[in-house]
Parts: C-alpha cells; structure tokens; sequence
C-alpha cells in the first residue's frame, strides 16, 4: 500500500502512466500528475478525484531542464515532498516518423527519442532526488524500461537502445542513493497503450508485427495497463523495502523462450 505517499508520475496523461496515477490514489497516495499533454494530464486527475482519490496537476517536459525541476519543487510543495518517483514519460519512434529503419530513421528523431526516455528519466531522478533523500515514508523510483531493453525489435533502434540504458541508470541510481532512496525498474512486453498502437498503425505489415510482438507471449493477449500499474505500486510500496537496482519482467513469458505461438 501506498498510503499518504506523495507520488509523482510523468506520462500520465494515458496509458501505463494514467493507470498507475489511479492505483496509487487507489492504495492510499497523494498523486501529482505530470504530461506534455494537459487535456490527458487533466482527464487522469478527474478520474482519480471521481473515485476519492487526491491527485494535483502540473504540466512538463521532461526534455526542459527547468520544467523538471518546476515539477519537483511544485509536487513538494503541493503535497509537502515527494516519496516516489515514478519515471514513466517514454516514446517510440513511431510517434515522429514513419522512417523507423536504423538506416532510415530522422536524426531528430533518434534525439528526441533519446531526450524522453533517457536523459528526461535522468532529469527527473536528479532534481527529485534532493526530496525523496529527505522522506521518511520509504522513498522509492520506479521507472519504466521494457523488454525492448533487453532484446531486440523491429524499428525499435531508438527505444531499444535507450531502454537498456534506463535499465542501467536504475542500477547505478540504487547503487548512487543508497540506502536512503531504492531504484527499480519493469520491463513490459506489449500493453495496450498509445505508443503500442502508433507502432501498429506505422507497420506496413501490421500482421508481421503483431505476430513479433504479441506471438511470443505464453499468455496469448496483449497486457493491461492496470496490470503494470499493480507491480509499478508494489515497487513503489514498503512491501518491496529489500529490493533495490533490479529490472521486473512483465511480458505475458514472452522472455522465457525462443518461440512463438502465432
């Protein structure tokens, strides 16, 4: 449970990110909503509120330096500090291009790619960390890397390669803040999320790209958000007070084995 904990969550204008704001208010936090989107950011905090949870808005992107740091200083002062972190603002290629091959693919794409999923995950640790070094709730991070970090994908090389760096930093994050601050992060296959269906709409064999990503699942179905979001708060929880710089699969077994069941 996450009760009086003071979360906040990038990306939470949809998707794993909006589900999650929703656990946490659910098991007891207070939330602070961030997203580049404010009508999604707007929409997530209504609906915690409509089901009695507290939750607060500020607008950010994670790629500005200032805007994080107007988050954090925002969120601990709302809420008075901050106790989690959660990282989950992340993009994938297809949100900019349909050119996703790593011999095609925009050179501002790849950076922008780069500046949401990895440097903004850097961002936001650094300038939470001055809060969460001074909770006494059990401060924890919890940021979203993927499968994509640890295997390959088609017209992936941007998400991939800067997933297995997120895996990374939350390594060196839980070595860096301990034992005052854990770090971990989960590694979701394919969930039903914006992001999922951009990928899909921008394949030209939409089939194929199906059967690569959701084929290998041994539990045959694409994942909730609401599934992520349940281990996103278990990370977050005192439940999970011994665990620290580890990365959580949560792929349906699609990383148990070398098959598909397509």
């Amino acid at each position: 449970m996450l009760e009086d904990k003071v979360c906040v969550v990038t990306g939470a204008g949809g998707g794993i990110g909006r589900a999650a704001a929703q656990e946490m208010a659910k098991q007891g936090g207070r939330v602070v909503v961030s997203d580049i989107n404010d009508e999604g950011g707007a929409e997530t905090v209504q609906l915690v509120k409509d089901a009695g949870g507290e939750a607060h808005y500020i607008a950010c992107d994670v790629r500005d330096r200032a805007q994080v740091e107007a988050l954090m200083a925002g969120a601990a002062e709302h809420f008075g500090g901050i106790d989690v972190l959660h990282n989950n603002a992340g993009v994938h290629e297809s949100d900019f291009t349909v050119d996703l091959g790593v011999d095609t693919l925009p050179m501002d794409v790849w950076d922008k790619v780069y500046e949401i999923n990895l440097r903004g995950v850097w961002y936001c640790t650094r300038y939470a960390a001055e809060y969460l070094k001074q909770s006494t709730r059990g401060p924890a991070i919890v940021n979203a890397a993927s499968t994509g970090g640890v295997t390959g994908y088609p017209m992936a090389s941007a998400y991939c390669s800067t997933k297995g760096a997120v895996i990374q930093l939350t390594k060196t994050t839980a070595i860096d803040l301990s034992p005052t601050v854990r770090a971990n992060c989960y590694c979701p296959a394919a969930v039903d999320t914006p992001m999922i269906q951009k990928y899909f709409e921008a394949a030209d064999d939409k089939g194929a790209i199906e059967k690569a990503l959701v084929g290998s699942h041994l539990i045959p179905r694409i994942g909730k958000p609401e599934e992520v979001a349940k281990l996103v708060c278990f990370l977050a929880s005192d439940d999970a007070a011994w665990i620290t710089g580890s990365a959580y699969m949560i792929d349906g077994g699609s990383l148990a084995w070398r098959g598909s069941a397509a």
